[in-house]
């Protein structure tokens, strides 16, 4: 037997679903792009407008603790992380990136509640704006998506 979401046959998938959305804010112009990206995806399969939270966060290296706090809780179905680290001239751009990433995976290892990492991690901000809704597309699009999928795969285990 084989398990996959079908885009095409699952408008109405989020309807009863609670999906939480945390904002890495440092940079504002890529979280709101990144945001809207999710709300497309969310909006295609039916989700319902009471039932996201959307929490903004000063920077990336804060959403795994919110990301924990929000599992720990048990209301939400999914977590999608959003947010941009753009490398500078020090290490701390490696600090944060790893931190992060380790931090919203241990999230889903932990409490079993698809967190997805929408996070960009790049080198410059001509790269950040290409992976927010220009040449590479929008990953806050392609978070959103892997909470979706992995929603619905995760049901198919009980």
């Amino acid at each position: 037997m084989e398990f996959k979401f079908n885009k095409d046959a699952n408008e109405d998938f989020l309807t009863n679903k609670k999906i939480a959305i945390i904002v890495g804010y440092f940079y504002q112009e890529i979280g709101d792009k990144l945001l809207a990206g999710a709300y497309n995806i969310l909006e295609k399969y039916g989700f319902d407008k009471n039932n996201v939270n959307v929490f903004y966060l000063p920077g990336a290296f804060e959403i795994p603790l919110m990301a924990k706090k929000l599992a720990k809780i048990g209301s939400y179905d999914g977590i999608v992380t959003l947010g941009a680290v753009i490398n500078g001239e020090t290490p701390h751009f490696d600090f944060v990136c790893n931190e992060c990433a380790r931090g919203v995976a241990d999230v889903s290892y932990q409490y079993e509640i698809p967190t997805t990492f929408g996070v960009l991690t790049t080198s410059n901000m001509e790269q950040t704006i290409g992976r927010a809704g220009g040449y590479k597309g929008n990953k806050g699009e392609e978070a959103a998506m892997a909470m979706v999928e992995m929603l619905y795969l995760l049901g198919k285990t009980h």
